[in-house]
């Protein structure tokens, strides 16, 4: 193996590490922290794909570690987030194991990519980092004290755990944020998308995460409805 083949499955690697870490901190209760490294978690993801394009080195063993770091990154760890927090709202029920559902659809998620020739410049399905980042982000703000009332309403978990599963592998095409080039025209969503979401991060900070999420999807879906190139 090559050192360019290297540098990006050490990204690939670190995915998994901070995955690994962030499950401890599930075990440890302390899901606040678990945010934390689910964003490293999405940095390095980011830049393992980067890398490889750029040293033209994406291989079927790249590929494949990619979606193994991301099924333990952005889908274990989001439902024994969700199992956590279904235990808190819904003690002694059997409602906590519907969290296995974001695991089970997150691979049928990553599976479906890895073969689905469209998604080159779009995705079709929920990203699992995007569903890993909005129930990460409602457990981090609960412990917070914020949205506690809705976080702790088993319907709540149940409704967003049953929805997000569906969007991860419903046929319906998500933005994706892989420019072929950077002109206004033909990326018109797509740069509104991240106007809206810069300035929702700089006013709202971590609260802003959830509501990022929930727009992106609405937006996609919005645009799948009146035919809007994404």
């Amino acid at each position: 193996m090559s050192i360019r083949n290297v540098i990006p499955n050490a990204f690939t690697s670190f995915n998994l590490v901070f995955g690994c870490l962030a499950i401890i901190e599930i075990f440890e209760g302390r899901l606040e922290n678990v945010i934390y490294y689910t964003v490293l978690s999405g940095i390095v993801d980011f830049f393992d794909g980067f890398l490889a394009r750029l040293l033209k080195s994406a291989s079927n063993i790249g590929k494949d570690l990619d979606s193994l770091a991301d099924m333990v990154s952005f889908g274990v760890v989001p439902a024994l987030v969700m199992y956590q927090l279904l235990q808190i709202s819904a003690p002694g029920t059997y409602w906590p194991y519907l969290a296995v559902l974001i695991v089970v659809m997150s691979g049928l998620r990553l599976a479906k990519f890895n073969n689905d020739e469209r998604q080159s410049d779009r995705f079709f399905g929920l990203p699992t980092p995007a569903n890993a980042f909005l129930i990460i982000s409602l457990a981090h703000l609960a412990t917070d004290g914020i949205l506690w009332e809705v976080v702790n309403n088993w319907q709540v978990l149940v409704g967003i755990t049953l929805i997000t599963s569906i969007l991860l592998v419903i046929d319906i095409p998500m933005m994706a944020f892989k420019f072929k080039q950077y002109g206004w025209k033909g990326n018109e969503l797509k740069y509104i998308f991240l106007i809206i979401t810069i300035i929702m991060a700089l006013t709202l900070q971590l609260v802003a995460v959830p509501l990022i999420i929930v727009l992106y999807i609405t937006g996609s879906v919005l645009a799948y409805v009146f035919s809007l190139k994404l």
